[in-house]
């Protein structure tokens, strides 16, 4: 079931009934309509797939009833075999959409009120780097000969940038204010905020970017601009060449290794969750336990009780730490 762009929403004339005849398109594009940027990609992903799966069953979805989105969780549950968080995900969107329905007067109320919706872990699944497989990431990438390199693995793993905020930034997105360097980043949302740069990060930038003054700042084998896709590649690319034995590593693991380290460092939650840029405490905590990384020991399954003495912090403990500070 296709749906209505804003393109072409706008391009039907005022007198031509067929967009208040087709009350699901517009009902659609209304919805959508409420978000922007990457945002409203998702989210126009998510609400696609279920629309989808009523065109194959014959069902209006806006004559859906409780049931049948019983049996769409179900189906994304037991025939996609989709991870909890993807099904709570998609399902909350569905639910939104149905919301916005009631809000307009298309429906009376919503099938989406009482369902039961799967439960999510307290702990995140997602696999973060130990210190070792960080520091042996970092290396590999300072060694490489492709300069973008090191500058993918600082920027996820030193700044805790979102793989989209890397790859869409750009030189001309940075700056200096109150005389520290800072990159522009567009974050979700389209939300912008600085983010100050630690030396080391500010070297690997400047490689990477070399003698060019605008354009991206990370760029693929090809010159172009460098995407999740491309950038999941070489992430595992500078896997096998540092030796590291992990299963599928992808770009938000450094995200996630930026995060438990500054846990494991003894940094306060609070300051952690300013530094990743989570709107809700909760998202930093549950990456709090001993499924965060993807070998357990003292140093890597949970947060010490006590701040560390600055003499007994492993080295990148030290470095990280004073990178977060510099991020708050």
């Amino acid at each position: 079931m296709g749906m209505m762009t804003f393109t072409d929403l706008a391009s039907i004339p005022s007198n031509d009934p067929a967009p208040f005849i087709n009350q699901l398109r517009l009902a659609v594009a209304a919805y959508l309509a409420r978000f922007t940027g990457s945002s409203r990609e998702h989210t126009e992903s998510d609400l696609r797939c279920y629309l989808s799966w009523c065109t194959e069953r014959g069902l209006d979805p806006l004559a859906a009833r409780r049931p049948h989105l019983e049996l769409y969780i179900r189906w994304m549950q037991e025939i996609r075999h989709f991870k909890p968080s993807t099904v709570s995900r998609r399902f909350s969107v569905v639910a939104g959409f149905y919301r916005i329905c009631v809000i307009d007067g298309l429906l009376e109320h919503s099938p989406a009120e009482h369902v039961r919706r799967p439960s999510v872990p307290p702990e995140s699944p997602t696999l973060g780097f130990t210190h070792l497989q960080f520091e042996a990431l970092l290396t590999a990438g300072r060694q490489s000969p492709h300069p973008c390199d090191f500058a993918l693995v600082a920027m996820l793993g030193l700044l805790g940038l979102r793989i989209f905020e890397a790859t869409g930034a750009d030189i001309t997105d940075l700056g200096e204010e109150h005389g520290h360097r800072v990159l522009r980043v567009c974050g979700k949302g389209t939300r912008v905020v600085l983010i100050p740069l630690p030396p080391a990060v500010g070297r690997a930038i400047d490689r990477a970017a070399g003698t060019r003054n605008c354009g991206p700042i990370l760029l693929n084998s090809h010159g172009a601009r460098m995407d999740r896709h491309a950038a999941t590649r070489r992430l595992r690319r500078l896997a096998d060449a540092a030796g590291v034995q992990i299963t599928r590593a992808h770009p938000h693991m450094l995200r996630h290794t930026f995060v438990t380290t500054m846990l494991d460092a003894g940094v306060d939650l609070r300051d952690v969750q300013i530094a990743a840029r989570h709107a809700d405490p909760r998202t930093t905590m549950r990456q709090v336990g001993p499924a965060r990384t993807s070998t357990a020991t003292p140093i890597t399954s949970s947060p010490p009780t006590w701040p560390l003495a600055p003499d007994r912090a492993p080295p990148l403990l030290r470095s990280t730490a004073g990178d977060a500070r510099h991020c708050r």
